[in-house]
């Protein structure tokens, strides 16, 4: 199992080129960073994680450009984003700022993707919050067809154009892997419709192996090869190391860590992390 590190990536905590740099420095495989273009005061949606919402949410950057500084103070570790919310994106514009920065990276982008628990947020932007599950399917069938073709059409409700060109392509063949977060059951039908692999939450996941168990029969049964979708654990909850070791032997691909926002307490940790490199590989 490969291990990563997550970033809230604010402006008053560790730089995403600093940070990333440490990662990759201390053998670890990822650097991820997750979005919200911005926060509305209203709050209609409670947090899912219970009680008021955290700061960070208010001060996250944008991860494409982070990304993009993280490329280019590295040149081996992936670049992830934990979760781009793309119903809050046009999906020609969205396809050429991901081809982009996968093509200037070499090919080192993994895009988590998702629908986002926030209504107005995400009304805000123009997509009905009952529809956004549709809107993401969509969006991430469109982006693929624009990786892929020279000349691409797709014709959706929340996606739809003909016949367009649109450059460069990704570096990696077809586009960056799609995994989706989520932590319901249906979430397993989407991934296997339509995505490279699953991103849940420990915290979310009441039971994980009997859900990774479930996602690898709905491949099969699907025609899908279940090795070939790949399973990003993001251990909110890994207080310990052993927790971690459990992921990995429930079939974990990859466990994404959660970094102090302090550089210098993220140093520390990335410190302490180091050890289980070789207990999970």
């Amino acid at each position: 199992m490969d291990l990563g590190f997550f970033s809230y990536n604010v402006e008053y905590g560790a730089r995403p080129d600093d940070l990333a740099r440490a990662v990759e420095e201390r053998g670890f495989e990822s650097f991820w960073v997750g979005e919200h273009t911005h926060i509305p005061t209203s709050r209609i949606t409670p947090y899912p994680g219970g009680g008021p919402l955290p700061k960070p949410y208010y001060h996250m950057a944008d991860p494409f450009v982070s990304l993009m500084a993280a490329a280019g103070a590295t040149s081996r570790i992936k670049l992830g984003t934990g979760i781009a919310l793309v119903p809050q994106h046009h999906p020609i514009t969205l396809a050429k700022t991901v081809a982009t920065l996968d093509y200037l990276s070499n090919g080192r982008v993994v895009l988590g993707v998702g629908a986002g628990w926030n209504q107005d947020e995400c009304e805000n932007h123009g997509v009905p919050y009952s529809r956004r599950w549709k809107a993401l399917r969509e969006r991430c069938e469109a982006m693929k067809v624009i990786w892929r073709d020279e000349e691409a059409s797709y014709d959706g409700e929340f996606a739809n154009f003909k016949s367009i060109i649109s450059n460069p392509k990704p570096s990696q063949t077809g586009g960056p892997p799609i995994v989706i977060g989520g932590a319901r059951p249906k979430t397993l039908d989407r991934v296997v419709r339509y995505a490279d692999g699953w991103i849940p939450i420990d915290v979310l996941v009441d039971d994980l192996p009997p859900m990774i168990k479930a996602l690898k029969q709905k491949a099969a049964d699907a025609g899908r090869d279940p090795a070939s979708i790949s399973i990003s654990v993001f251990a909110f909850n890994a207080k310990d190391d052993d927790l971690i070791k459990r992921y990995a032997d429930a079939g974990a691909d990859r466990t994404v860590m959660i970094t102090p926002r302090r550089m210098d307490d993220a140093l520390r940790w990335l410190d302490q992390k180091q050890g289980l490199i070789e207990a999970v590989a």
